[in-house]
Formats: C-alpha cells, structure tokens, sequence
C-alpha cells in the first residue's frame, strides 16, 4: 500500500485551519484514508482484506469488555493539532457521548485506545509518527499491531504517555496473548489475527 502525499505550498504560512480544510475538501476515491501526518495530507488506498479482518477480530473482542456508552469507531479522525496531524486509526475507542455530534473528528485527549494495524506501504507512519502524535495528545493507550514487523508479526500496547513518548506495556509475537489493562482487562490472542 503507498501513499499520495499533498504538501501545502512551501512559505505559504498553511496553518492548522488550512489543512484541515485541506483535508476536508480532498477529493478520495471511495474507502481511502485521508489524514494529515506531520503537516502532509497523505491519501491511502483501502486496506487489505486481512487487514479488515483483523480490524474486525478485534473489534468484536473489545465490544464484550468495554462499557455500554463507550463506541468502536473504524472511519472517525482523531485530532492532533500538536503535531499537525489529523489521523484515521483503525478503531477508536472513547465514551459514544464524544463521538455523537456534527462534525467527522474528535480531540485525541478524549479517545480511551486507538489502534493501528500497519500496512506495507505506510508501517513507519503507524510506529514512529502517530505513536509520537498520540503520546503527545496523552491518548492513554495505543495498540500497534503490525504484521510486516520484520517478518516476525508483532502487537505492541504502548501506555503511560509523557512528554511524548509512551512506555511499553506489553510486545508480544503474532500466537501470544497481550493484555490490555483496566479499564478493558482483556487477554488478547494475537493468534487469531491473519498474517499477510
């Protein structure tokens, strides 16, 4: 999977409001992801069936711990100004009372779990960008679950956010469990993920 990227013009002065309304009148085919990373609009194709799979697999895992007013999102943007970034995660998590209202985006200090599922094309965005983005904007925790991990597939729960930065809770290989803390105590088997 690769990615167009749309710079603003350079000494143009775009601010945050300009790229958001970027990113608001781009133009995608249907089922791409349009986000800002890093003060680009970056647009990548629909992911892989195993990537919606997986998606999905986790979705319905966490829909059996969380509380009845919390959503799973799959298409909402998650704002962060901080680091010019405006991202599409696979599933967000966060009380249904933040997510309810006009509008297609939600401030990252409010979203409980983000999760990432790489894709080939764009893995390093997922582990490096917006795990520093949503660390920044204090999203109390990210699961990165990367099946192109250097050949050996890997889930990575990251918490504690400070100064940017996460602490890693649990790392475990594709076949293992992971845990994910209160408030979703939940024993994950990454076995059950497809590996492209």
């Amino acid at each position: 999977m690769s990615a167009l990227t749309v710079d603003p013009v350079p000494g143009s002065g775009h601010g945050w409001d300009d790229l958001v309304r970027i990113w608001e009148e781009t133009d995608a085919p249907e089922g791409c992801k349009v986000e800002i990373i890093e003060g680009i609009v970056t647009v990548s194709p629909p992911p892989s069936r195993d990537h919606n799979v997986t998606a999905e697999l986790l979705q319905r895992r966490l829909y059996t711990v969380i509380p009845d007013d919390w959503g799973i999102y799959q298409t909402l943007g998650v704002s962060v100004p901080s680091r010019a970034g405006l991202y599409i995660p696979d599933l967000v998590v966060l009380p249904r009372a933040v997510a309810t209202g006009p509008g297609n985006r939600v401030p990252a200090e409010e979203v409980r779990l983000v999760v990432e599922i790489t894709s080939q094309g764009n893995a390093n965005h997922d582990r490096i960008g917006k795990a520093h983005g949503y660390a920044k904007a204090g999203v109390e925790l990210f699961l990165l679950l990367d099946p192109w991990h250097s050949g050996r597939p890997t889930a990575t729960l990251y918490g504690e956010p400070a100064e940017g930065t996460y602490r890693v809770l649990d790392a475990v290989e594709y076949g293992e469990s992971l845990t994910l803390p209160e408030p979703f105590a939940l024993k994950l088997d990454t076995g059950i993920f497809p590996v492209s």
